[in-house]
């Protein structure tokens, strides 16, 4: 199984590495490293995390006070928010495929 960022996603991946490397530098790579790693744990059991909704879950990154949300597709992990735990949490919500009924 692979992972794929939606295209926000990806941005705020983007925009966060650029923002610790601003204030450290060096540590925005610190930051995508252990982004590497919570991906790593989310594609060895995927259905370990937090469940925030009936397809969507969250898994904190080490470290970091952000969360990959994220989503189980039959052939990848389907990350669609990487979310600041502590700013705007519903933001990525219009994001998300609809919850099945």
């Amino acid at each position: 199984m692979r992972a794929l960022f939606l295209d926000p996603a990806a941005r705020e991946l983007e925009a966060a590495v650029a923002y610790y490397n601003d204030e450290c530098p060096g540590l925005g790579f610190e930051f995508a490293a252990a982004v590497k790693e919570t991906l790593a744990r989310i594609l060895a059991n995927p259905d370990a995390w937090q469940m925030l909704s009936a397809r969507t879950r969250r898994c904190r990154v080490a470290r970091f006070p952000y969360g990959l949300i994220y989503q189980k597709r039959t052939d990848c992990i389907l990350v669609v928010a990487v979310m600041h735990l502590r700013r705007h949490p519903d933001h990525w919500k219009d994001r998300a495929s609809p919850d099945p009924r």
